[in-house]
C-alpha cells in the first residue's frame, strides 16, 4: 500500500497518473493546500518543503520500515524502479528518459509556473512579468513540439515518466496563454495522452478531492499559496 499525499495540482496529477498507470495500490491522503495543510507537522515529517506531492511506501523494496519520498521527480523514478515500468532500467534510453523527467522539473514546471502566477493570480497585473513568462512557456512548448515531431512519445518509442510528469503541466494551456493548433506534433501526443484510461481515472480524483478546483481563490488560500502567513 502507497499514501499518495495529493492535491489537484499539475504535481499531484503525476503522481496519480504514475500509479493508476503501473496499477499500484494507493490511498489518497489529501492535502488541502489552500487552507494550509502543507504546513502541518504532521505532513512536514513527510514533506518538510512543504510541498506536494508526497508519498509513503508501507512495502518498499528493501523490505524494511516505510519509506516516505517528497519531489515529483524523484517519486516518479522511484515508482518507475518498484514497477519495473515506464522507465528503462539502464543504458542511454534511460538517460534520454531522465533528462526530459528533468527538463519539465527544471523548465516547463517553473516557467508555467510563473506563468499562471502572474497571469492569473498576482494581484497586480505586471506585463513584464507576464509578457516573459508566456513567451518562456511559448518557447518551451516549441522545444516540446520539435521534439514529438521526431519521437512518438517524450523519450522515444515508448511511454514513459516523462509523458506522465510533463503532460499536467500542458493540460492548462488556455490559462497559459498558448494555443495547440500551433504546435501540431505536440498536440498530437497531448490528445492521445489524454484518453488513456489511466489518466482518465487519475483526473476523475478531482471530483472527489477538490471538486471546486479553477474556481476562484480567496484570500485564506493566498495567504498560504503565496507566502503571506
Amino acid at each position: 500500500m502507497i499514501d499518495l499525499y495529493y492535491w489537484t495540482t499539475p504535481n499531484g496529477h503525476k503522481i496519480s497518473i504514475m500509479l493508476e498507470e503501473a496499477k499500484l495500490l494507493y490511498r489518497v491522503k489529501p492535502i488541502n493546500i489552500g487552507r494550509g495543510e502543507q504546513f502541518d507537522p504532521e505532513f512536514l515529517t513527510i514533506a518538510p518543503n512543504n510541498r506536494i506531492p508526497a508519498i509513503v511506501d508501507h512495502a518498499p523494496q528493501d523490505g524494511g520500515q516505510p519509506l516516505a519520498l517528497f519531489e515529483s521527480g524523484a517519486i516518479l523514478e522511484y515508482l518507475a524502479d518498484k514497477c519495473g515500468q515506464f522507465l528503462p532500467s539502464e543504458g542511454r534510453e534511460r538517460y534520454v528518459v531522465l533528462q526530459w523527467l528533468h527538463w519539465q522539473m527544471g523548465g516547463l514546471g517553473p516557467m508555467a509556473g510563473q506563468n499562471h502566477h502572474f497571469c492569473q493570480y498576482a494581484p497586480q497585473k505586471i506585463e513584464y512579468a507576464i509578457g516573459r513568462y508566456v513567451r518562456e512557456t511559448h518557447r518551451l512548448y516549441s522545444v516540446l513540439d520539435q521534439r514529438l515531431s521526431q519521437q512518438h512519445y517524450v523519450g522515444g518509442d515508448r511511454y514513459s515518466i516523462a509523458d506522465m510528469a510533463i503532460y499536467p503541466w500542458v493540460v492548462p494551456w488556455e490559462k497559459q496563454r498558448q494555443t495547440l493548433e500551433e504546435f501540431p506534433d505536440l498536440e498530437r501526443w497531448f490528445d492521445e495522452i489524454a484518453q488513456r484510461p489511466a489518466v482518465r481515472k487519475a483526473y476523475s480524483l478531482i471530483e472527489d478531492v477538490n471538486p471546486q478546483a479553477g474556481g476562484e481563490m480567496d484570500e485564506h488560500a493566498r495567504k498560504y499559496l503565496f507566502g503571506n502567513r
